[in-house]
């Protein structure tokens, strides 16, 4: 829904209402877009680093190269050619 500068002012509440409910509001100026009216959200907490520290355990060649399974998987069905 698109609404004027001077309706959205008068209109606020009704708006808001509209916002929140998942209705997309775009109010302009001069019959452009300026604003989209959306409903707040909490932002999402962000965990902290580090949390399974000590928990998990990585082998010491976990990253070492093993030219025989890539190759198997090269050769497999799921890359093919």
């Amino acid at each position: 829904m698109k609404v004027n500068m001077k309706e959205a002012k008068t209109q606020l509440s009704r708006l808001g209402e509209l916002a929140h409910q998942g209705e997309e509001v775009v109010i302009c100026k001069a019959g452009s877009p300026w604003l989209r009216l959306v409903p707040y959200r909490e932002p999402v907490k962000q965990r902290p680093m580090g949390g399974l520290e000590g928990q998990i355990w990585m082998s010491p060649d976990f990253d070492d190269e093993d030219e025989e399974l890539i190759e198997a998987f090269e050769n497999s069905k799921i890359f093919p050619d």
